[in-house]
């Protein structure tokens, strides 16, 4: 039976990976500062641990017989657009600290697969309509935000031990991922799950806050392709990073109106200011095609199975 240790398991993408993983046959050990909200019990193993701290890394790296045959590395400090630009300095500090005594622990302690969770953050704001960028067009460096750029370095990080240590990496840059199970209120949110939340607490002719005019466009990758992707990658020959997303690209506005007829509802929107990012972030999924790979979920799909989860959220939180 193998072994996977997955880093960031109290998170959205870690707490779907783990079944994905037990649903392969593994044994599966979760690392995270915090247990997971919805499926505590899915890894055979969950230790607490502040990952900041490399005593903490190789607490979650020791095995009493052998040591781990791949490593997931998903633990970051993250959220939405709006803790993006909020928290800079969190950002930067606590992920650098988790990548840097991460991916050198795991090398030194001879891990041969390893996985690194980076973001299309790593590309610079594109116009509408812009040709897709592939993943070698992230150099030279222009990202919007300091999550872009604590992603890239930390990609680089993970190359350079890989060349040193003889480490199999694999990176993935993930696309704007949502589902069932994921942040979907207090700030870290991201868009999908926002609107879902929203609209879920209005009435049906009730008016919601959108930051921004509603046109900047994006592209948003369901849960379940997700993780297929991140199982893909890492079982792949595929060196260097790897887009995974969905190529359906939608305004703000057209994501809101999806939302809005999942839910059976008439929606007005206040176009407010708010932290918007960038116009938009074109990039292509060609490598992740080669590998045999493609999203079967896209946006209407993705918010019928995401959309009655939110509600109930947002009717127990009511009900307390």
């Amino acid at each position: 039976m193998k072994k996977a240790l997955v880093c960031g398991a109290g998170g959205f993408i870690g707490g779907h990976l783990i079944k994905k993983l037990k649903r392969e046959g593994y044994w599966v050990r979760g690392v995270d500062i915090k247990p997971h909200e919805w499926s505590p019990k899915a890894a055979d193993e969950f230790l607490l641990l502040d990952l900041r701290e490399q005593k903490n890394c190789q607490a979650a790296l020791t095995l009493a017989d052998g040591k781990f045959d791949e490593v997931y590395q998903l633990a970051a400090d993250m959220g939405g657009m709006g803790f993006i630009h909020s928290a800079e300095t969190e950002i930067m500090h606590n992920s650098m600290l988790i990548n840097l005594w991460m991916t050198h622990t795991a090398a030194e302690m001879g891990v041969p697969r390893y996985f690194f969770s980076s973001s299309v953050c790593v590309y610079r704001d594109m116009k509408p309509g812009e040709p897709e960028m592939t993943e070698a067009e992230a150099i030279p460096a222009h990202p919007d935000n300091e999550y872009g750029w604590e992603k890239l370095y930390s990609e680089r990080m993970a190359q350079a031990y890989s060349r040193r240590y003889g480490m199999t990496v694999r990176i993935a840059r993930f696309q704007n991922c949502y589902g069932a199970e994921g942040t979907w209120t207090g700030g870290r949110e991201k868009a999908p799950a926002a609107m879902c939340r929203k609209i879920a607490e209005v009435e049906d002719g009730g008016t919601i806050e959108v930051w921004g005019d509603g046109s900047a466009v994006r592209s948003f990758i369901h849960i379940h392709d997700m993780v297929e992707g991140i199982y893909t990658l890492m079982h792949s020959d595929l060196e260097g990073a790897a887009n995974i997303g969905c190529p359906q690209y939608v305004t703000v506005n057209e994501l809101v109106d999806t939302v809005a007829q999942v839910a059976g509802k008439k929606i007005h929107v206040r176009h407010v200011e708010g932290p918007v990012g960038v116009q938009s972030r074109n990039f292509s999924n060609e490598r992740m095609y080669s590998l045999g790979w493609k999203p079967k979920v896209f946006l209407k799909e993705g918010i019928e199975l995401t959309y009655p989860w939110i509600e109930a959220q947002v009717k127990a939180a009511r009900g307390k």
